[in-house]
């Protein structure tokens, strides 16, 4: 396996053409750059920031090694000068970000870099990778843990995931959003979450018969079973479950749980829990897996499913009906030759954009709900809470990442903050974000100003 140490050639090509040309012809110009989300994918109206922790790691350790700029070199593009330029090249700008778990809505920058253009610029890439990925997950996670009504919820989605990167960051924001733990033993460690699985079928089929699986699998594991009963018939497999459980119980052990993985897994699981129940054996739990998402698991307990825990995979890990974020970074002030900022904005069909430093402010109504954002300039007076923090001055990293058990915390508070209605897994309703007086009448007067301008243009 390819092992990366440096993470500076992680960016578009066109990031470091367009830089190339700025070193040459606008090398003291100084920039500020939004990173958002233009708007929400079909069903959801939130997102959950996640991310920024490998954003501030990137760009701690940014640099230009002998080994890329060898690289740049033979491609025969770049002048000596730039390169040696990117040679001592180190991000000294500042970011101000919504701290991970902070919930967010779109058009609400997730990170605001305020640098010289050519950091700005080269950065660009890395931060829309990481905060699409992360926050696509974590957003699409919380939808499950929400939908399961207190289930428990575990990330089983390592073998679906869009490679061996995706599938640790995956197993990091599903846990940040929600989930009870991982079958990602890497991710596990790396990040200290709880590892969970239980036995595939194969372990099953291994054996001349089902019950000498069981047997087998709790000799090993007396305390930490969970038997896979659908591999030939549920009911069946279920009576052979409860055998071993007892033969457990005469031991002074006791067989953690059940797992169903196909067919009707509402009706099956009724009618398991009433056998086990039956038997004497309301302790062990029933684990559904297959094909699970927050749909699903909605209608299921529609249902009246007796599901404890459910192991929920591929749709999860990639976020399957919504697998990326509608991510952009948008420049909204660059500086003139005097070294001073003027807004600037997007004004293409569909994508226009706002000038200025912006602020994000959260009212909240009498019972500690979210009620609504105002979008504003960050210098405006306005009620509410600021959500940007500063997180890099100047080039100094001032902000220490939290615990990924603290951003589990903030990522719970916050969601129970969000009414009920902006969280339905479908027809969730639109959360309302207000642009301020100061950010339209700066919007306005720079669209009037630049509609003078082209007409006086040659």
């Amino acid at each position: 396996m390819m092992r990366i140490n440096n993470y500076s050639l992680l960016t578009d090509f066109y990031e470091l053409t367009m830089t190339a040309g700025y070193f040459e012809h606008k090398l003291n110009t100084q920039a500020v750059f939004d990173l958002f989300i233009r708007r929400s994918p079909k069903n959801r109206s939130y997102f959950v920031a996640c991310g920024l922790e490998d954003c501030l790691e990137y760009l701690k350790e940014l640099h230009f090694d002998l080994e890329s700029l060898d690289y740049l070199k033979n491609l025969k593009i770049f002048k000596d000068d730039f390169l040696n330029f990117l040679g001592n090249l180190k991000f000294r700008g500042s970011i101000f970000a919504l701290p991970e778990g902070t919930i967010f809505f779109p058009n609400e920058p997730v990170i605001k870099v305020v640098a010289p253009i050519i950091e700005a610029q080269i950065i660009e890439s890395f931060l829309l990778n990481s905060i699409n990925l992360q926050t696509t997950i974590a957003t699409k996670a919380s939808r499950v843990v929400y939908a399961a009504k207190g289930k428990g919820v575990f990330d089983f989605s390592l073998r679906r995931t869009q490679g061996v990167s995706a599938a640790i960051k995956v197993a990091r924001a599903s846990y940040i959003a929600g989930c009870l733990g991982t079958s990602n033993c890497l991710a596990g460690k790396i990040y200290q979450i709880p590892v969970a699985g239980t036995m595939a079928h194969s372990y099953v089929m291994s054996f001349k018969e089902e019950l000498k699986a069981f047997q087998s699998f709790t000799k090993t594991f007396p305390n930490n079973s969970t038997l896979l009963i659908d591999t030939y018939d549920n009911l069946k497999g279920l009576r052979n479950a409860i055998t071993v459980a007892k033969e457990l119980e005469a031991k002074g052990h006791r067989l953690l749980a059940v797992r169903l993985d196909s067919g009707d897994l509402a009706s099956i699981s009724q009618k398991v829990r009433v056998q086990l129940n039956k038997a004497g054996l309301s302790y062990v739990k029933i684990f559904a897996s297959g094909n699970l998402d927050e749909y699903k698991i909605e209608r299921l307990l529609k249902r009246k499913a007796r599901i404890d825990n459910f192991g929920v995979g591929t749709n999860m890990g990639t976020s399957s009906d919504a697998p990326y974020c509608d991510v952009i970074y948008k420049i909204s002030e660059v500086s003139d030759e005097n070294g001073n900022f003027i807004p600037t904005m997007k004004l293409s069909k569909d994508k226009l954009t706002f000038p200025g430093r912006k602020q994000i402010f959260r009212i909240m109504d009498k019972k500690g709900q979210f009620e609504k954002d105002i979008l504003a300039l960050e210098n405006e007076s306005i009620e509410g809470t600021p959500l940007l923090i500063k997180v890099v001055e100047n080039g100094k990293f001032i902000y220490k990442s939290p615990s990924l058990n603290e951003i589990r915390k903030v990522t719970k508070e916050n969601l129970d903050c969000l009414p009920k209605k902006f969280k339905r897994i479908n027809n969730a309703q639109k959360y309302p974000v207000l642009i301020s007086p100061g950010l339209k009448a700066l919007r306005d007067d720079f669209l009037n100003s630049l509609k003078q301008r082209m007409k006086n243009a040659p």
